[in-house]
């Protein structure tokens, strides 16, 4: 199942979310554009590399933010700027700008270490922009569970569209990671680009901090003027 769209209306213009879709593309394209050794190179500084972290936090904690700007390949890219588009404008309308923005870079963030937890000492880099949408489909999750979202529904060589609850995509979503997350604790310590695993640990980490952390930043209030 891949989301399209969803039918819930928002009151203001998701700036923020407009503004993280295009600095992902602008990064994408400057990976790009580098050749395979400056790329490893480039991915090596600003993504989060579990041994480097595990004995220099204090000079490599800043790739707990730069690693959700990176991409390792362009369904990679496109698969996360679909679902932050579908989902993320409905985040930024109830929590509001700045506040949104700080909540998806702390998603991010926690569901990086949570990955990391799995494989302190691997020396894989770890990257995208997973871990915080992720956090945004948590706090979609309860607080829109109802909302319609028409999706890509693949049978085969048969495709079509069906209209179902955030529920049901966003809950397939999660039981899906929990279960090859639980599968490939071994093979998740050493997810890879190269290797093109998924780093099912930052995704659920990613989705319960979500979960976790959006009401405490309003997402229940009473809407605002």
């Amino acid at each position: 199942m891949f989301p399209l769209y969803d039918e819930n209306p928002t009151r203001i213009k998701p700036y923020f979310t407009y503004g993280l879709i295009g600095m992902n593309v602008l990064v994408f394209l400057h990976e790009v554009s580098l050749s395979n050794a400056q790329l490893n190179l480039f991915f090596s500084e600003y993504a989060v590399v579990p041994r480097e972290l595990t004995y220099n936090f204090s000079g490599e904690w800043i790739t707990l933010i730069t690693s959700q700007f990176l991409h390792g390949g362009w369904w990679h890219l496109i698969s996360n700027m679909v679902f932050l588009w579908v989902f993320g404008n409905n985040i930024e309308d109830r929590l509001g700008h700045f506040k949104y923005l700080i909540f998806y870079l702390a998603c991010g963030a926690l569901a990086a270490l949570s990955q990391w937890a799995i494989g302190v000492e691997s020396p894989i880099p770890s990257l995208g922009a997973s871990g915080a949408i992720s956090g945004v489909l948590g706090a979609y999750l309860i607080r829109f569970p109802h909302a319609r979202i028409t999706t890509l529904v693949f049978l085969g060589f048969f495709v079509t569209t069906i209209s179902v609850p955030a529920l049901v995509v966003i809950g397939i979503f999660f039981i899906q990671n929990v279960i090859s997350g639980l599968a490939s604790l071994q093979a998740a310590a050493h997810m890879s680009v190269q290797t093109g695993g998924v780093a099912y640990w930052a995704h659920i980490g990613g989705f319960v901090f979500g979960i976790i952390l959006a009401p405490l930043f309003g997402l229940f209030k009473r809407d605002y003027e």
